[in-house]
């Protein structure tokens, strides 16, 4: 039997598509929400903390908050080709910059956001867990998701 959760974050985050054909390739930011689904087995040791849960919310917050919120809250993601806009921003003063090896659209964002937490989402208990797929929402219109096959 399978159990599934979500948890998700928020962040205000600045970004741009530099090719793209409308206006996201102008700099503007979002407020995203980065929403993680677990899925496997529960705690079955008796008299644990963890006892009938897959993995505790705040055990997945606290993942959440240092490898995704703490990199990206408050920044711009930028990618690495996109010298016009770094050279910019370093020219202000402790800017927050995140240079991606890719377009920060959000489809990417969900592929990069999986792969930047799945390694961190274990259990202490010894039940099965896994990342099923990560969710970027980046207007309260638009979703992208990834999942791997």
């Amino acid at each position: 039997m399978t159990t599934k959760i979500r948890r998700w974050i928020e962040t205000d985050t600045g970004h741009r598509v530099p090719n793209h054909k409308s206006k996201c390739r102008n700099i503007h930011g979002h407020r995203y929400r980065w929403e993680v689904e677990l899925e496997g087995t529960t705690v079955t040791a008796k008299g644990t903390s963890d006892e009938g849960m897959l993995m505790d919310f705040s055990d997945v917050k606290s993942i959440l908050m240092e490898y995704i919120h703490d990199v990206v809250d408050h920044a711009f993601l930028v990618y690495e080709g996109d010298k016009e806009v770094i050279d910019a921003l370093s020219m202000i003063e402790d800017q927050k910059i995140v240079e991606l090896p890719f377009i920060p659209t959000a489809e990417n964002l969900a592929k990069w956001a999986y792969y930047t937490v799945e390694p961190h989402m274990k259990s202490a208990y010894g039940n099965q867990i896994r990342v099923r797929c990560f969710h970027v929402r980046e207007t309260p219109k638009s979703w992208a998701s990834f999942e791997p096959r």
